[in-house]
């Protein structure tokens, strides 16, 4: 499905191709949403003070619809903090010279987003990957120096990005558990994974946990289909600093 405008009208059209990747990503969410849970494109405004700020255009915003917008037209919605849910950044394919300038965006609207409320979902896709995380010209195989700054940077703002059908970053906030926390004395890390086909799944399965109102604990088996846990499955660990 992905791949049928760039077939079809060829690589000339990379626009369309790039909203055309969006329109799927966001056909296979509300598959699995409750109800309550909508699924749009558009901007967020807050208000602090008598100062108004805007995000740039989010390329999918998950909002309750039990609150009002402030404007809607089609799928297009402008709204306030106060609903959204989560949001992500959606890319055809996702180079490592290009991730800082990426995630850096996407931080910047979560920002704004999360001022004075809880951390909402705040995701970066790429249907594409063609690079690697991990350095190997290093001896130790450390994580590639272009995705380990950025991340670092952000501070767990952008929690969680597919890069194409194998790499999934997943950031823990406070996470003690000594399964997924290793080495990290803060509890705040990004573990990086190396999945084999199923980062999409795992970046959906996430978001639709992170957005549910209810508990889904007992149906993690099939929102989670690796055997036992991920955890075999992490490459590398990056840890946060105690701030």
């Amino acid at each position: 499905v992905k791949d049928r405008v760039r077939n079809l009208i060829g690589s000339a059209h990379w626009g369309e191709d790039g909203r055309h990747k969006e329109s799927v990503l966001k056909n296979v969410i509300k598959k699995f949403l409750p109800n309550n849970v909508s699924v749009g494109t558009g901007f967020v405004i807050s208000k602090r003070g008598a100062e108004f700020k805007q995000t740039n255009q989010i390329d999918i915003v998950l909002y309750d619809n039990n609150y009002p917008v402030l404007f809607s037209d089609g799928d297009f919605i402008i709204t306030t903090p106060k609903n959204v849910l989560g949001i992500i950044e959606v890319k055809t394919k996702i180079r490592n010279s290009e991730f800082n300038k990426i995630i850096r965006k996407s931080a910047e609207n979560g920002k704004l987003i999360n001022w004075g409320r809880k951390i909402i979902f705040n995701g970066v896709f790429a249907f594409e990957y063609e690079e690697n995380i991990i350095d190997n010209r290093t001896n130790n195989e450390s994580i590639a120096s272009t995705i380990n700054n950025p991340l670092i940077e952000t501070k767990g703002i952008v929690n969680h990005i597919s890069l194409g059908s194998d790499w999934f970053i997943k950031y823990w906030h406070n996470e003690s558990d000594p399964r997924i926390n290793t080495n990290c004395n803060s509890n705040k890390f990004y573990n990086i994974y190396r999945l084999n086909g199923l980062s999409f799944s795992y970046f959906i399965s996430n978001l639709i946990e992170k957005v549910s109102p209810k508990d889904s604990t007992d149906r993690f088996w099939f929102m989670y289909p690796i055997d036992g846990t991920k955890e075999v499955h992490r490459e590398k660990t990056l840890c946060l600093d105690q701030t």
